[in-house]
């Protein structure tokens, strides 16, 4: 017998439910028919996604159009004019949208197809995925971090280590029984596209290009995110506010809003472009930047009535590789902002902190002290 705690939430809503149920993720919820949100899942009230009538229109009544970078303009000579853009996306936003990128819409619907019909399978089948070991080849869970959130997110997730493929493909999911190969071809066209975008970021930054090169073994991470319909959206968040860790994050979303970025400190809601990729600076990039380019907070709303899912693909060097400033990109009148660091180090963070906006990157800040030393 599952042992039965009673919870007291916001607003003094009382609720005996088992702890063990939350682990099992929201789907298993929704599915036991539950017509408010548990107690488990209820934000404190400044950290709502909508915290007052009056505040909604500044917070998350307002629609995004991110810049849009036409990718196959690259490969003509309009490509300076392109890279301007880029560049101004990069400093501004620290997102923008791509389009034109060559992965075809039929390929992008076949690999959300996938993932609705993995969500779709009974719990008895998708728990055979469910671990802590947030280094494992494949992982399905729920929240952000199952372990150390004290509030849980109202998000079911799917994700797949996507290096070395030959290497991880036997511990993917056999369920459905076109996954593998849906997502190995993502895999594969996303990563290429990473490359395409990231050479480009490369030339802006006046980086040697042959640093692409160390991406070739990088780490490289598939996230399917499955976001179900919440009874009490205002209480609640599909993803707290964060930050990526890696160089740039690749996302595919369906059409019902929900990604929302923090700009001039008002969260926007991002406008979804068929068959185009919202694309952002992670941590690293800002670090390797030496900050020209910055990591910028998002998160994500739910809604009432419709399912929503989105699959984010994360690039970065690889494991044991050290994350530096780009000596290109310091000298005496920018001096070095950041200390290295390595995905190891991110992943012990995480495993130990719980998820507060930019907290990991701010962990990598060199004191004050240290950046005059260094610059004279």
């Amino acid at each position: 017998m599952v042992a039965m705690d009673v919870v007291v939430g916001a607003g003094g809503r009382e609720e005996e439910t088992a702890d063990e149920n939350y682990v099992k993720g929201v789907r298993h919820l929704c599915e036991s028919g539950i017509s408010r949100v548990p107690a488990k899942y209820i934000l404190p009230v400044p950290d709502r996604p909508q915290v007052a009538p009056h505040e909604r229109k500044d917070n998350t009544g307002s629609n995004l159009r991110l810049p849009v970078i036409d990718v196959a303009r690259l490969r003509t000579p309009d490509r300076g004019r392109v890279l301007e853009c880029l560049d101004r996306a990069c400093r501004e936003y620290g997102f923008f949208q791509v389009v034109n990128h060559g992965m075809s819409s039929e390929a992008l619907r076949r690999i959300m197809d996938v993932g609705r019909r993995f969500f779709g399978l009974p719990l008895e089948e998708r728990s055979k995925y469910m671990t802590s070991d947030i280094r494992g080849p494949v992982r399905y869970g729920t929240s952000y971090n199952q372990i150390q959130d004290s509030v849980f997110c109202w998000r079911d997730f799917l994700k797949l280590s996507c290096h070395p493929l030959e290497e991880v493909l036997p511990f993917w999911p056999s369920a459905p029984m076109d996954l593998r190969d849906e997502a190995v071809s993502y895999a594969k066209q996303i990563k290429s596209l990473f490359c395409d975008i990231m050479a480009a970021v490369l030339e802006i930054l006046g980086v040697n290009s042959g640093y692409l090169e160390e991406f070739d073994d990088g780490t490289h991470l598939v996230v399917i995110n499955y976001y179900p319909p919440c009874p009490e959206p205002d209480l609640t968040l599909g993803m707290p506010p964060h930050s990526d860790y890696g160089f740039l994050t690749l996302l595919l979303q369906d059409h019902i809003k929900g990604l929302q970025v923090q700009l001039r400190g008002k969260w926007i809601t991002v406008e979804p472009i068929p068959n185009s990729f919202v694309v952002n600076i992670g941590d690293h990039l800002e670090i390797f930047s030496n900050g020209r380019y910055k990591s910028v907070l998002h998160r994500v709303v739910v809604n009432s009535t419709k399912p929503r899912m989105s699959i984010a693909s994360l690039h970065s060097l690889p494991f044991a590789s050290v994350v530096s400033p780009s000596p290109e990109l310091v000298d005496r009148e920018n001096p070095r902002l950041y200390k290295d660091t390595d995905f190891a180090a991110f992943l012990d963070y995480i495993s130990s902190h719980e998820p507060k906006r930019k907290s990991f990157l701010e962990s990598r800040k060199l004191p004050p002290h240290e950046v005059r030393s260094k610059s004279q």
